[in-house]
């Protein structure tokens, strides 16, 4: 189901085949002037979002999403001006949950609180990287579909590589896929 908070301010909300959507979210959107595109394919789309902590680091990765052939659904901020992480990167993980985007981005400081957050929304894997090594292993090993990262931490460099290895890292299944369903238990054991 697609709420209106998950309307960005601007530009398109792609959802997927058979979603529904809100007259609330209809209406916001239409008033923000937002294209509500349905059955889109999202496979190519990136839930992109970033605090305050986490904006410079942003912007620099949209450009790089665009160029690996990834369409980004900027989830805010739009401006260094301060906001809660946690407001971010559950707009992200609805959104990758949801079917709009398949994978999501979300930069803070230090990338921590933002995966804290993201992984309380069921069907989402956040990882903190911080590494080439990190975002390899998240995604072969525990298929990852949220990568957070430290704007703070990393130099505009390495969250490029970071991003970039993430991005082109498929799931290695087999001896992973046994671990990835336990993780997939725990979370329906205690979802509400």
């Amino acid at each position: 189901m697609v709420t209106a908070r998950e309307v960005p301010a601007s530009g398109e909300l792609r959802v997927a085949a058979g979603a529904i959507v809100t007259p609330s979210a209809r209406d916001l959107a239409a008033e923000r002037g937002v294209k509500i595109v349905e059955g889109a394919a999202a496979e190519r789309t990136v839930a992109l979002g970033a605090d305050h902590g986490g904006f410079q680091m942003k912007e620099i990765l949209k450009p790089i999403l665009v160029e690996l052939g990834f369409e980004d659904c900027d989830c805010g901020v739009e401006e260094e001006t301060p906001a809660d992480y946690p407001d971010i990167a559950l707009k992200v993980a609805e959104l990758v949950a949801g079917g709009t985007a398949a994978r999501g981005v979300i930069v803070d400081a230090l990338g921590i609180g933002s995966a804290m957050a993201a992984n309380k929304v069921p069907g989402i894997r956040a990882a903190m990287c911080y590494d080439k090594n990190t975002a390899r292993s998240s995604r072969e090993h525990n298929d990852s579909n949220v990568l957070t990262l430290g704007g703070r931490l990393l130099t505009p460099t390495l969250g490029e590589e970071v991003l970039r290895i993430w991005l082109a890292t498929p799931y290695g299944g087999g001896r992973h896929a046994a671990r990835l369903r336990k993780i997939t238990e725990i979370e329906k054991r205690y979802a509400k």
